[in-house]
């Protein structure tokens, strides 16, 4: 009956890199873990300030855009940047200078407002669902994130792509949050055939694709295709220009199973089936002699049989 599944493969490549053109989705998930540092106030927190000395001090604050709070004889003080116990024992210090004791407490109401914003911005369960955010690389490399802003994503793996993000949200104070790059679509990868082949043309390579393969996406080969002769332009990393000549004749004739011509094709490859050096010729003659000397200058010659008869 065959095989029809097809066989357990090794992988195409040993690591995926990202490139240019690459879409992903970017899956945002809670972690709940306990963080291994005390929590610093950020802005946007909001917290209870209270003195079982004086009462009138009591109230609810949030911490403004420039990192301070204000509060009742002292004004504006700083908060951001500071843990509940380090803001507490300063607000203690600054109202001893009315009060003999003070008796402050601070009591976080809402905290990690970072994270909430980041969560906000990411939400898609109204709509496709979950907390992600598609990016697509940039012609340029990277992708763009909130808080984060731009990322270098080409040329690294998806590991490495999720390191790199969840260490630049913790570097920016968003903790409590993993990030999950998940792949959806590579970019489009071509190889272009030209030369002596049915249909020449661009071809889109889905899988891994030989030499052999992109002359049966051209429909095949021409009658006086120079077969022993095909020629492959490549751009490497940096650029340069390559080339190689390979010999896929005797292949496509049945008289040699595994030719060495038969390699494997990159993106953006070029293909050149050259014509035979008889079909060159004869395109030569053609314009030449055809549509050049003899279209300029037109022979005509007559051929009388009544003449040759009395011969």
């Amino acid at each position: 009956q065959g095989e029809y599944v097809g066989h357990d493969r090794l992988p195409h490549v040993a690591e995926y890199r990202l490139r240019v053109d690459d879409q992903l989705d970017l899956v945002y998930r809670l972690t709940r873990e306990e963080t291994s540092t005390p929590y610093r106030l950020q802005v946007g927190d909001e917290i209870q300030v209270e003195s079982f000395t004086d009462p009138e001090l009591n109230r609810s604050l949030v911490v403004q855009p420039d990192g301070t709070i204000t509060l009742r004889l002292l004004g504006q003080v700083k908060a951001t940047s500071r843990t509940v116990p380090q803001l507490r024992d300063e607000l203690e210090q600054h109202y001893m200078k009315f009060y003999k004791v003070p008796a402050i407490t601070v009591t976080p109401l809402k905290v990690n407002t970072k994270l909430e914003d980041l969560r906000a911005a990411v939400d898609r369960r109204y709509g496709e669902g979950g907390q992600n955010r598609l990016a697509t690389v940039t012609p340029e490399g990277t992708i763009s994130l909130p808080a984060i802003g731009s990322v270098q994503a080409q040329g690294l793996t998806l590991p490495e792509l999720q390191y790199e993000l969840n260490e630049r949200y913790r570097q920016s104070g968003i903790e409590g949050i993993e990030v999950i790059p998940v792949l959806l679509q590579r970019a489009p990868r071509f190889v272009y055939v030209v030369g002596e082949v049915r249909l020449p043309g661009r071809y889109e390579l889905t899988g891994p694709t030989t030499l052999l393969h992109a002359l049966s996406m051209a429909g095949s080969w021409n009658v006086g295709a120079h077969l022993k002769q095909v020629v492959i332009f490549r751009r490497g990393d940096d650029w340069r220009l390559m080339a190689t000549m390979v010999d896929v004749h005797a292949a496509l004739f049945g008289k040699k199973p595994c030719p060495p011509g038969e390699i494997w094709l990159s993106d953006s490859d070029i293909v050149i089936v050259p014509k035979s050096p008889l079909l060159a010729a004869d395109d030569l003659i053609n314009l030449v002699f055809t549509r050049g000397i003899y279209g300029v200058f037109p022979m005509q010659a007559t051929l009388s049989f009544s003449k040759l008869s009395t011969l």
